[in-house]
């Protein structure tokens, strides 16, 4: 019986051996833009952040994000116009931007292709931002490839594709090549008056067809729907243009702080990955400190658990001078709490069961302590392990709760 214990005791080790030196997946945004893959690319902003992570310093977390978000929003958010040549993306920008096609400042139209290079616009309707009027994708398909990569639409944050009259080919390379740049693109609909004056359908069955035409060829090619606005150029008041701004206003402010914020967050979270991997690795590299001479009972847990908290920043003391220096009473009591440990995983409730507890107490016997003491070390350096494991998640945890709650955008909108 005892021997049978033994062997599937040594078995749960070797099992669990590679959960000691694996670090945690890291996180990842739903969407990428130019924007904020100019703070991933920032050896500056990994290297503050890193940091305060190795620091466990909530604070200076707090400070060095709030100084990122202030540097990045003097940042402009880069729109890209692009869509089949003659759709009237010209057009729209003007409309876009509110203005007439005869203003000094206006995008050029024509019946012919008038944007030969990118063009540059911006107004006061959309502040610190960039639209750019792309030239169109011509009139062949095979020369899609070759237009995706000089348009190098990765300098991009949010890309519109103007369509009217047909959705094209074009049109769907266009939308699922920046799907799988994961992009946020938008298809817009350009020219619908023309199509109301020419059409015998009513208003809401055009408008259905139109929509069901566009969804279904986005479809064949596995493209999610994205946002589909159906406008005219020379009515910028109606149709739905007002439902774009407010559509695109959020957008802008997403990507200037909830993606920024996801980007802040997912650098804090490798970063506190990296150090729970150190902290493993310190373990395996210095086994020596791991003592052999007391029963791994609940004060000894209770111990390791409360130094990792301290380590990573997130124990009652720290989160209480967070909640203090920040009015962010609420801080203060999201310390995770030593009787809420072994509710976190199912290996820790295991090794402080009764029955493994008799199982180590047979094994202090003067007889069989050299098999006592190998399993004593293995069990201690196995379970705080496990137990900086849940600290690292539980930090991670925590310290988005403190970016999200104490993380300011400049208003730029």
């Amino acid at each position: 019986m005892w021997l049978n214990m033994m062997w599937k005791a040594i078995t749960l080790f070797v099992n669990m051996a590679k959960s000691l030196i694996s670090p945690s997946s890291k996180s990842n945004t739903t969407k990428e833009s130019f924007y904020t893959n100019q703070i991933l690319r920032s050896q500056e902003v990994n290297k503050k952040i890193g940091e305060a992570v190795k620091e466990g310093n909530t604070l200076k977390l707090i400070c060095v994000a709030n100084n990122i978000m202030q540097s990045m929003s003097r940042h402009p958010i880069r729109i890209a116009v692009t869509g089949d040549s003659g759709n009237g993306m010209s057009s729209f920008i003007n409309a876009l931007r509110e203005i007439g096609h005869e203003e000094e400042d206006s995008a050029p139209t024509g019946v012919v292709r008038t944007t030969q290079k990118p063009a540059l616009y911006s107004s006061f309707k959309f502040p610190n931002v960039d639209l750019w009027d792309l030239p169109g994708t011509g009139v062949t398909s095979q020369s899609m490839e070759n237009y995706l990569e000089e348009m190098d639409f990765d300098k991009y944050d949010l890309i519109i594709i103007i369509a009217s009259e047909q959705f094209s080919s074009n049109h769907v390379k266009l939308a699922k090549a920046m799907q799988s740049m994961r992009r946020r693109f938008y298809v817009v609909w350009t020219k619908l008056d023309r199509d109301l004056n020419t059409s015998a359908l009513p208003e809401p069955q055009l408008r259905e067809n139109i929509q069901k035409n566009i969804q279904e060829n986005l479809q064949k090619e596995g493209v999610e729907e994205p946002p589909i606005f159906l406008v005219s150029n020379f009515s910028p008041s109606f149709d739905d243009f007002q439902k774009l701004r407010v559509t695109l206003r959020r957008d802008l402010y997403d990507i200037r702080y909830i993606d920024s914020l996801e980007t802040l967050s997912g650098i804090c979270d490798r970063h506190i990955s990296e150090k729970a991997f150190s902290l493993k690795d310190s373990m395996h590299t210095r086994p020596q400190e791991i003592a052999v001479n007391r029963m791994c009972d609940t004060a000894d847990l209770q111990e390791s658990f409360e130094n990792y908290q301290k380590l990573f920043g997130v124990d009652d003391g720290s989160l209480q001078q967070v909640a203090q220096r920040t009015g962010t009473l609420q801080m203060g009591c999201m310390a995770m709490k030593f009787h809420q440990l072994h509710t976190k995983d199912w290996r820790l409730r295991l090794m402080m069961s009764f029955p493994v507890y008799m199982f180590l107490k047979c094994l202090e016997v003067s007889w069989w302590y050299g098999l006592w003491n190998f399993f004593t070390r293995g069990l201690r350096l196995w379970r705080q392990g496990l137990i900086i494991e849940i600290a690292a998640q539980n930090a991670k945890t925590v310290w988005r709760h403190v970016l999200k709650d104490n993380t300011h955008l400049t208003e730029v909108l």
